[in-house]
């Protein structure tokens, strides 16, 4: 069971909210001011805090203030409730780093609504980080070298040379091979009406690309192009396929792959499509680190531009430009053209997950 710290001082609105809680099949406590909201949110542990704003001793940004300095609740979905609509207190509250706001008198199912997008938020964050599928990968090259002829897979025939910026694969095209990353980098993007360009991936050495219309024997919803220069080894469809029907293990190990590459975009996605700027641009900072950067130099060495990476992240590249600046301001990160350093992984991490 869910549980629950509300921290409301109005009685009435206290018990009420509690009461819905309670019925909707959470466990709640109560704290009728800011100063007992954070002391029981420092002896317990909660799954979501909802906190009114204006209340006597310590206000909601008061609370939501000293939360986020504590690593134990710093990442504890945070929801505000109050009588005022002004936006600049909306604005406030987001900035500060809380998750959701409603103003009351608020409607049951708004607030039954917008805890269950928190706490779903949440788990997928909290969520145990698979392993690296690089072993799974060089199993499943593995059995495929072993079930068809090395040469046949890898050689010059079924291995392309891609420059920077050439495209491997357009949108509306249809797949004649499976494509494995060997070496270099590829975005996969999407383009809007407008021109727009959304990068939905970014992908490594040891990485496939095209597999789902492959599989879904339908043309590419995206296009992918090298972003720096790439070797692509293509697997013919037909000689994947009959590996594919033939051999379990084969198969078996092909999913897995799959299975975590969709479970690393639900991930980042939700991030993106909930997190404010902040949290978007740490997002993606660090999983461009984990992905592609050097341990000891704690670099990320990326060619790519910043339009591009204000596409991955899914904003305007001006926000990214100015959140960067804030970055560097707060010593987060520093940078030395289009390579950025790590300064302090952990605070990045924080960021990300919805804390300060």
């Amino acid at each position: 069971m869910k549980r629950i710290l509300l921290i409301e001082d109005n009685s009435d609105v206290r018990e009420n909210t509690a009461e819905i809680l309670q019925l909707a099949g959470y466990e709640v406590d109560t704290a009728e001011n800011g100063k007992v909201g954070v002391s029981l949110a420092n002896e317990q542990t909660y799954d979501l805090i909802i906190c009114d704003i204006m209340m006597p001793e310590l206000d909601g940004y008061g609370v939501l203030h000293i939360l986020n300095k504590n690593p134990k609740t710093s990442a504890v979905p945070f929801i505000f409730l109050t009588a005022k609509a002004e936006r600049g207190d909306f604005r406030k509250g987001m900035n500060m780093g809380a998750d959701d706001y409603l103003t009351k008198p608020f409607d049951e199912t708004d607030l039954l609504d917008a805890i269950e997008l928190r706490l779903k938020k949440s788990e997928a964050i909290r969520a145990p980080q698979s392993v690296d599928n690089h072993d799974d990968v060089m199993r499943f090259m593995g059995d495929v070298e072993r079930e068809l002829s090395i040469d046949d897979l890898i050689n010059e025939r079924n291995t392309k040379a891609f420059k920077k910026k050439d495209t491997i694969y357009r949108e509306g095209e249809y797949p004649h091979a499976l494509y494995y990353l060997r070496t270099g980098k590829v975005k996969l993007s999407k383009s809007s009406d407008y021109g727009k360009e959304f990068i939905t991936q970014l992908c490594g050495p040891g990485e496939f690309l095209g597999y789902l219309a492959l599989l879904e024997n339908s043309a590419f919803t995206e296009e992918a192009t090298a972003i720096e220069d790439s070797e692509v080894a293509l697997i013919p469809i037909e000689e994947f396929r009959k590996l594919m029907y033939s051999n379990r293990e084969v198969t078996n190990n092909f999913i897995k792959i799959l299975s975590k590459n969709v479970l690393d975009q639900e991930e980042r996605l939700l991030k993106l499509a909930y997190g404010n700027v902040r949290e978007r641009v740490a997002t993606v900072i660090k999983s461009l680190y984990d992905k592609y950067g050097n341990d000891n130099s704690h670099k990320i060495e990326l060619a790519i531009s910043r339009e591009e990476l204000a596409g991955y992240a899914g904003i305007a590249t001006e926000s990214l430009i100015r959140t960067l600046s804030d970055f560097k301001a707060e010593e987060l990160i520093s940078n030395d053209g289009k390579i950025i350093v790590i300064e302090d992984y952990e605070k990045l991490r924080r960021i990300s997950m919805g804390g300060v």
